[in-house]
């Protein structure tokens, strides 16, 4: 998985790629599915879960498929499509007319857009101090580790039914005392400021489920890994979480994410690149957790049997974290910089420990109660 995430997607191809994995243990066989950002966000990701794969064992019926591909374009029609190719790449990097024409029919709409971005950007910088210094941040190379960690969904639903909260917030508790271990192993004092996590956010609106895009804004909230008690832990995981929704944090994610449509591409793109060229010093990982499927799916008649994420990591951020829910398991894919963190594996083991700790206290906590 590391080495084949490590890699950078064709620019020749469309950038999303399937690897087979064969001869995995008992006779199991694995898809890595490798796709750009800039095609679908983690929701998508999932909905084409629900695309490329079967409901039940019966694999659909294939009539409709034809035995021979169709026939190759003529002469006439390939350097017509040729023309119309070199026309759209020389054009498109200085109009797009979507944008300028949604500009043009409702520019109140545009400026109003604008303005609320530049607001939520101001805001969202201010709010961000830099991160306390320690071994979590700091340049990276082009190599990966990743592994991951197993947890039940029941499990995580009891924590959340007993100690409060919500699902997110037992998986977001778990990763605090994941990192809470990894820093005490290397010999760091963890701090409130050590981790600030930027934390995906879903702006899709109901009925927008099945959209292949990038609806997503973000949140950056600091890790309370210096909390060892893990039920105050959770409590104060969920108070922040709280109270960053409830400030409008992820206004400038969201109005970035409108401001697309009445910006032209050479302006947007030109904008990203700005931003992502800015050393920055105030987040230290990535957490995020996406939806899956609750129910079985079938590849070929055979089901699958778990979906494990993967999260890629960039500018300073050594690790990063995914949560991903399927048929009732829940699966944490942990990626770490090959070079700077040798000992992914005490973060996956503290993440573990942590949500058995969680339970311990809940079914305490029903036991007392009763």
């Amino acid at each position: 998985m590391a080495r084949v995430m490590t890699e950078r997607l064709d620019r020749d191809y469309p950038l999303w790629e399937y690897w087979l994995v064969e001869h995995v243990d008992d006779d199991r066989w694995a898809l890595i599915t490798k796709i750009h950002h800039c095609m679908v966000d983690g929701i998508g990701g999932a909905e084409m879960y629900r695309a490329i794969l079967d409901f039940s064992p019966e694999p659909p019926s294939l009539s409709g498929i034809p035995d021979r591909p169709p026939p190759a374009p003529s002469q006439p029609s390939t350097l017509a499509m040729t023309a119309r190719a070199a026309a759209n790449a020389v054009l498109l990097p200085f109009y797009d007319a979507g944008a300028v024409q949604r500009s043009l029919a409702d520019p109140a709409r545009a400026v109003r857009q604008a303005a609320i971005t530049l607001r939520g950007l101001a805001r969202f910088a201010t709010a961000l101090p830099p991160a306390a210094k320690s071994s979590l941040s700091g340049p990276i190379g082009r190599q990966r580790r990743f592994t991951w960690v197993r947890a039940s969904l029941d499990d995580v639903k009891a924590i959340k039914n007993e100690l409060g909260g919500t699902v997110n917030d037992v998986f977001l508790a778990a990763i605090t005392g994941g990192f809470r271990e990894l820093l005490l192993t290397r010999g760091e004092v963890p701090t409130r400021a050590t981790v600030p996590s930027l934390v995906p956010v879903s702006v899709r609106r109901p009925g927008e489920e099945g959209v292949f895009e990038n609806r997503v804004s973000a949140l950056v909230t600091n890790l309370p890994v210096d909390i060892p008690d893990l039920a105050e832990c959770l409590t104060t995981v969920s108070a922040q979480l709280t109270a960053l929704k409830s400030s409008n944090q992820s206004e400038a994610g969201e109005a970035f994410v409108g401001l697309r449509r009445y910006t032209p591409f050479a302006l947007a793109s030109l904008f990203v690149r700005a931003v992502f060229s800015i050393p920055q010093r105030e987040i230290v990982t990535v957490t995020t957790s996406v939806p899956g499927p609750q129910q079985p799916l079938y590849a070929l008649g055979r089901r699958l049997l778990e979906i494990i994420p993967y999260v890629p990591i960039a500018t300073t951020l050594r690790t990063g974290v995914c949560i991903f829910t399927y048929n009732g398991q829940v699966t944490f894919g942990i990626t770490g910089d090959y070079d700077s963190t040798p000992d992914l594996e005490v973060l996956a083991r503290g993440i573990e420990g942590c949500i058995a700790g969680l339970l311990t206290a809940a079914r305490r906590g029903r036991g007392k109660r009763r």
